[in-house]
């Protein structure tokens, strides 16, 4: 039995055509992002973004993101075991305008993080140095205990 070779005459294989390039509607302005810390300070994972609603890929240090003049909600989170440091700010971004925006993670998972339009503070620092040193003295304690016992 032979098979025919050539694909039945209505099939036709999908032509491709460039696709067009994205063209912003309207008016656009500059986010000013800048996640402060690094891999190593931080989280090894950055920081979550959306902006109105819609995920942004981000990275340590700034970045430049292109929005709409307009309206613009930030919503800001880390996560590692869970999700940590949620932040939001709100603010309008005027046609040819940059917005410097800045975001810190805290120290720990069981506060918010810091959002601001200037370089923020961590926060969750009183949090850990009780932790470490609790620690710190529950050792000491168990090793002074040992050598007099």
């Amino acid at each position: 039995m032979s098979y025919p070779q050539q694909p039945p005459p209505q099939f036709q294989p999908p032509q491709f055509q460039p696709q067009q390039q994205y063209q912003p509607q309207g008016p656009m302005g500059m986010l000013q992002l800048t996640i402060q810390g690094s891999a190593l300070t931080s989280n090894m994972i950055p920081p979550t973004v959306q902006l109105n609603g819609y995920p942004v890929p981000v990275k340590y240090g700034r970045n430049d993101i292109p929005v709409p003049a307009g309206p613009l909600h930030i919503d800001i989170h880390s996560q590692w075991i869970r999700v940590y440091g949620k932040a939001a700010l709100d603010c309008t971004v005027q046609p040819n305008q940059a917005v410097p925006v800045f975001y810190a993670s805290p120290y720990h998972q069981f506060t918010s993080g810091s959002i601001g339009h200037s370089k923020v503070k961590r926060k969750g620092i009183g949090t850990l140095i009780g932790v470490v040193g609790g620690i710190f003295v529950v050792v000491l304690l168990a090793t002074v205990l040992a050598a007099l016992g």
